[in-house]
């Protein structure tokens, strides 16, 4: 069924030729184009989802509105684990300086050229990442973000070797899967499912050259292997977003309820010193937090003022967050450029969270929000004890 013709090319069968390759990779790019021009497709498969072949096609186009958006809808954490995802093959010594990508783009611009049809064969990258974040618990997010922020960088791998060496390969994501379980089955084994299950679905419509990841291939090729007539299904449970957790809006609404219970029992028993207590303890705890956390991300002095001053009041309402203020005046009094842009997407080096401009306005706005629900939490946690101290 399936035959090896080298070490990153797969001929599933007469009509299905699968290239694996790394996204990182000239030779990669070199791979796709000669096998297009040699192989003769009818269709291309690209392991590539909409938002993401738009990323590769016009990298500068990380638009203000775009940006001020993923403030406001508090995306900015995903848009960070996003980001340091990418970065981390950089990390691993896996730089050749390609793009990540640019085979997958190379393989679309010469489809759009030649005239041949293409399909985008991934799933949505938000999906994945939301699906990822949900599956981790606590230990692996913290061990996921100690890896990518300080973990010391491992020695260079060579490209052609990684490629020619499965085992190595399967090393390298038994490793990511050891750090992550979770995220290891939604990036890895989820994503394989769902690649094998798009290429399912077009097979009748003519000779298919699918352009993959070489991790995913042996997934891939499994996956095929099963007899399965409900493809459609199978991706329509893999889209799902994950529903968010009620206890954590539970609980923030818990906040204004206890503070405000405890006002109103003092105000009924006349201790009219003590809801002075409370009012500075709330005050100056968000404020403090907040602004703490908005200087650790090295904000503007006006985004460290506006975002304490509105923590002590976003924390009343769960609808609204401090980080989104400090965000929004980060961007106003630093407004990133397209160069900005440009070099964040690159991702090169962590540190460009912080010397970024749009690094630095996603930065504000997380740690803001993680400042002042810190803030909120102690507060609470204080104004109880103290009421219960009368």
């Amino acid at each position: 069924m399936s035959e090896n013709l080298s070490g990153d090319i797969f001929d599933f069968d007469e009509n299905l030729r699968i290239v694996g390759t790394a996204h990182i990779s000239k030779k990669s790019i070199e791979t796709v184009l000669s096998q297009i021009e040699e192989w003769c497709p009818e269709i291309i498969a690209v392991e590539l989802c909409e938002s993401r072949l738009k990323a590769l096609k016009e990298p500068e186009k990380l638009e203000s509105e775009t940006l001020l958006k993923i403030v406001k809808d508090g995306k900015a954490p995903m848009v960070i684990l996003q980001s340091a995802l990418a970065a981390e093959q950089r990390r691993m010594g896996l730089t050749t300086g390609e793009k990540p990508g640019a085979e997958l783009l190379a393989a679309v611009n010469a489809a759009e050229e030649n005239g041949i049809k293409f399909e985008l064969i991934d799933r949505d990258v938000a999906t994945t990442l939301r699906r990822a974040w949900k599956k981790m618990k606590f230990m692996e997010k913290w061990k996921v973000l100690y890896a990518m922020l300080w973990a010391e960088e491992d020695e260079e791998i060579e490209i052609d070797e990684l490629l020619e060496d499965s085992d190595m390969l399967s090393n390298m994501l038994e490793e990511a899967r050891k750090i992550a379980p979770g995220a290891g089955y939604t990036l890895i084994d989820e994503r394989d499912i769902y690649l094998s299950e798009k290429i399912r679905q077009i097979r009748t419509e003519g000779k298919i050259l699918a352009v993959v990841g070489a991790g995913h291939v042996n997934g891939i090729k499994k996956n095929l292997m099963k007899e399965r007539n409900d493809s459609k299904e199978i991706l329509h449970q893999l889209d799902r977003i994950p529903n968010k957790a009620r206890w954590p809006r539970i609980i923030m609404l818990l906040v204004p309820l206890i503070i405000f219970s405890a006002i109103g029992w003092l105000a009924y028993n006349g201790q009219m010193s003590e809801i002075q207590e409370i009012a500075k303890t709330w005050l100056i705890l968000n404020m403090a937090f907040a602004g703490l956390g908005i200087i650790i991300a090295r904000g503007h002095p006006l985004s460290v003022i506006v975002g304490a001053l509105a923590s002590p009041f976003t924390s009343l309402n769960p609808t609204l967050a401090a980080g989104w203020f400090a965000g929004y005046t980060q961007f106003k009094m630093v407004p990133p450029t397209g160069k900005d842009a440009q070099d964040f997407l690159k991702l090169d080096d962590m540190s460009l969270f912080w010397k970024n401009n749009v690094g630095k306005i996603l930065l504000v706005t997380t740690f803001g929000n993680l400042g002042s629900s810190l803030g909120a939490w102690i507060g609470t946690v204080g104004i109880i004890g103290l009421v219960l101290s009368l």
